[in-house]
């Protein structure tokens, strides 16, 4: 199998300054402000010599995020950077539609996951729900309810030893949702943990990217802490 590493398919969403990005959780938008000190200004546009410019954001909350189990956990030292120390992984891409519940809740059932998925699970799963548009690069979830995984969801993936799971929600749990049982679930958090593996939230994939099998990049920055912005990128699969 040979991979094609010439033309690479970005499922993370690039952030900008200011609010058209995507927003969960009522986050304050990202940030992007020059470096002023004695009488130097990080802008070229306000005639600094050079752009310097400090970006101030929240992960979980702001755009495309990869998290590790320290999302749950009160240690310091249960970082996403020390967590995750391969980057690359069989991938395979799956689309499917929210259903509505009971409650009224849009959900992502199990069944039409595990039909989607086929009896081989694969180490990372990316999960692109439907409808799916070009809003969702934009989009402020906060307060909407937004669709989520149903209970089990977590606990499901873990038992089919699925590592890594990228979805275009905001969380895999509802919204407001004190207990968060897929993300304990998924990481088999408190009594095992599943140290790994990870969680990336807010991606988008594009209808020109088919479902199917890709290799999986997945770029963190390397900072200590839970959740990390990141850029996950789907390299096709090429029989040789």
């Amino acid at each position: 199998m040979l991979v094609d590493l010439d033309h690479p398919l970005d499922i993370s969403i690039p952030l900008g300054d200011g609010i058209n990005n995507p927003n969960c959780y009522h986050t304050s938008p990202p940030k992007f402000s020059p470096v002023v000190q004695n009488g130097f200004i990080g802008d070229v546009i306000q005639g600094g010599s050079c752009n310097h410019f400090r970006i101030s954001l929240a992960p979980h909350g702001n755009g495309t995020h990869t998290e590790c189990f320290g999302h749950l956990s009160p240690d310091p030292e249960i970082t996403l950077n020390r967590c995750l120390k391969r980057f690359h992984f069989l991938a395979k891409l799956i689309s499917v539609e929210a259903t509505i519940s009971e409650r009224q809740d849009s959900i992502i059932l199990w069944s039409e996951v595990q039909k989607l998925a086929g009896p081989d699970f694969p180490e990372a799963l990316v999960v692109r729900t439907l409808p799916n548009s070009a809003e969702k690069l934009t989009h402020n979830y906060s307060g909407t309810n937004p669709p989520y995984l149903e209970a089990g969801f977590g606990e499901k993936l873990a038992s089919k030893e699925v590592q890594h799971l990228l979805v275009d929600l905001p969380s895999i749990d509802k919204e407001i949702d004190e207990v968060l049982p897929n993300h304990h679930g998924f990481w088999n958090y408190p009594t095992s943990p599943r140290s790994g593996c990870t969680i990336t939230e807010l991606i988008f994939v594009p209808e020109v990217i088919p479902d199917g099998y890709y290799l999986l990049n997945l770029q963190i920055c390397s900072i200590e802490s839970d959740a990390s912005p990141s850029k996950p990128v789907l390299y096709k699969l090429i029989n040789s």
